[in-house]
């Protein structure tokens, strides 16, 4: 299946070397790791084995997406107040979330990855998934820059209410004052820009991501979503 919608999304939030350590850095961020090739190589090697056996490519898409989608540009203060692609989705509370629900799962399934590669950071591991999966799916082979510095604790968590809603509550609006920045709104395109407007994307980005969400299939336990509304 192509995923146009989901390429245009991992190619905006990549960097330009693939599978290899940067050589510079994102400005946001005050630290880095450095990580070999060899390492890099090995964690792709089981990680396109773990998404063929396992057929799992839309939730590792998924995994990356809100583990990065926390970020908030606006946020000055020294890593990792402004959150992002930073690992900290594995901790709970973040991991508790309702907007990650079901992630547990594909946290677990890519932790023998770490295992094997101790020396790659999760937030890598999260995104070397994704990209993997992209490529898996029938889309191109994303250009990766690696080198992310994981969250040590969940002390470093980003607060709920930065990840947008799917549907309105019961007040018909969308998101809430939670979060880093109130995303609350009644219009859904508003919703969606406070969402990423916060984290320096525009609305082209916010329509590949959306796109996106047709990659893969939903789940009850999930997105609260079955088979009364959809195909499946």
């Amino acid at each position: 299946m192509k995923i146009t919608c989901a390429s245009l999304f991992i190619a905006a939030i990549s960097g330009a070397q693939a599978f290899t350590a940067p050589a510079t850095f994102n400005a946001r961020t005050s630290t880095h790791l450095s990580v070999s090739q060899a390492d890099l190589d090995g964690a792709q090697d089981m990680i396109d084995g773990i998404i063929k056996e396992k057929n799992c490519g839309p939730v590792m898409v998924r995994l990356a997406w809100h583990d990065s989608g926390t970020h908030d540009c606006s946020i000055t203060e020294e890593w990792p107040k402004s959150g992002g692609a930073i690992g900290s989705i594995r901790f709970d509370p973040e991991i508790n979330h309702g907007a990650n629900a079901g992630l547990a799962g594909a946290v677990k399934i890519l932790e023998p990855v770490k295992e094997a590669f101790p020396d790659v950071s999760y937030a890598d591991i999260f995104q070397m998934a994704s990209a993997r999966a992209i490529v898996y799916a029938g889309g191109p082979v994303i250009d990766m820059k690696y080198g992310r510095v994981d969250a040590t604790s969940p002390d470093q968590c980003s607060p709920e209410g930065n990840l947008p809603d799917a549907e309105a509550g019961d007040e018909g609006k969308f998101g809430g004052p939670g979060g880093t920045a109130s995303t609350e709104d009644s219009a859904v395109e508003w919703h969606l820009r406070k969402v990423f407007y916060r984290m320096g994307l525009g609305d082209e980005e916010i329509v590949a991501l959306s796109g996106a969400h047709t990659f893969g299939r939903a789940w009850a336990d999930r997105s609260g979503l079955g088979a009364e509304k959809t195909k499946f």
